[in-house]
């Protein structure tokens, strides 16, 4: 199958390499035209490292030209941070065609930004959108053209837009992912189990003394510890409230599960915790204002979620709070500039038509 990954950071390069390792025809696109010369002249590889070791896996094409790159793609895959996705999907629109499938791991109601941008692009072709709770990967890059896999996911709620696309699109990405993809509904249900916007606020803002105190600090490490793992529940704890209140069924895979060691195995499986924390790659340097928990899962993820939440009459004190406090530490509100329904131009719509829209997609 032809595969384009678009992006050039730590989920992008894991994709590429897993993908042409496992044989399929992989085209990477980045918008650095540069790095693009840089690794054509290293022969267009990746180096991935994982438990069975290294591999060397080349790819059929690396390129800064976005028509170049999807053109006869099947799956087009999309791991860039949700406030890139925007761009991306604007570059994108144009060049998508009749059974393409783009996902994006994860998202943030992100399927639906790509929908809408080939929709406002007058693209009408057939192509169906996705997106998923987490990235497929625990990886980190180890050089411009090595990245190392610690743990492959083994099941990915995956949610499609418009859900009468649903068949297609999974037994598309079901290629990539043999027997990891689980259905889970329309595309706001799986925007509904991104684990980031639960597992990370309360990391970066709870943790926020030591980030700018210690020149290397591993949030996952020293950064977990009991307090903040009661306030991950209640957090969640919202989260599944509002997927609730409109009407998704469970599993709705409590992130609990990311820390326990026995009970259902998703996203990383039972353990995964102590193995991202063993492989050290997650002691680093961290600038508080700066950093994607803040950026991303806590400035578009949680005012998403809370936006959503206001629709299904939830209430949502935690996540609010953490909104709050965030952007006070970037000087920001974050409520207000954050990824809204109404930011995503869905303010007007009730349940009952935005349930419509999921389902069948815009209008011809």
């Amino acid at each position: 199958m032809i595969i384009t990954v678009l992006g050039g950071g730590n989920g992008s390069f894991a994709a590429a390499g897993d993908f042409a390792l496992q044989g399929h025809e992989v085209r990477l696109w980045r918008r650095d035209a540069d790095a693009v010369a840089r690794q054509r002249a290293d022969g267009s590889r990746i180096v991935v490292k994982d438990s069975r070791g290294r591999h060397d896996a080349k790819l059929a094409l690396v390129t800064a030209d976005i028509t170049e790159a999807v053109r006869g793609a099947a799956l087009i895959l999309c791991p860039a941070p949700a406030f890139a996705q925007a761009d991306i999907a604007r570059a994108l629109a144009p060049h998508l065609a009749d059974g393409q499938v783009v996902y994006l791991p994860p998202a943030t109601f992100g399927s639906f930004i790509f929908a809408k941008a080939m929709h406002d692009a007058g693209n009408h072709a057939d192509a169906s959108f996705a997106e998923t709770g987490t990235l497929p990967w625990l990886t980190r890059k180890h050089g411009p053209f090595e990245v190392a896999i610690t743990i492959r996911a083994k099941r990915l709620p995956t949610g499609v837009f418009p859900l009468k696309n649903a068949d297609h699109a999974l037994a598309v990405i079901g290629k990539a992912f043999p027997d990891v993809i689980e259905p889970c509904g329309d595309a706001l249900s799986g925007a509904l189990m991104n684990a980031g916007p639960v597992i990370h606020p309360p990391l970066i803002v709870m943790n926020a003394g030591p980030i700018e105190h210690f020149e290397r600090w591993d949030i996952h490490k020293e950064g977990t510890q009991a307090a903040i793992r009661r306030v991950t529940d209640a957090l969640d704890a919202e989260r599944i409230a509002v997927r609730e209140a409109l009407g998704y069924r469970g599993p709705h895979f409590p992130l609990a599960h990311h820390y326990a060691k026995e009970g259902e195995e998703w996203m990383y499986g039972r353990g995964s915790h102590d193995r991202l924390t063993d492989s050290g790659d997650w002691r680093e340097r961290l600038v508080l204002t700066e950093h994607r928990y803040m950026r991303e899962d806590l400035r578009v993820g949680l005012s998403f979620l809370v936006s959503v939440a206001q629709l299904a009459g939830v209430a949502t004190p935690l996540a609010k709070a953490f909104l709050a406090i965030g952007g006070a530490i970037c000087g920001e509100d974050f409520s207000r500039d954050g990824r809204t329904l109404q930011s995503v131009g869905l303010g007007g719509f009730d349940t009952a038509a935005l349930q419509k829209l999921l389902k069948e997609g815009f209008p011809a």
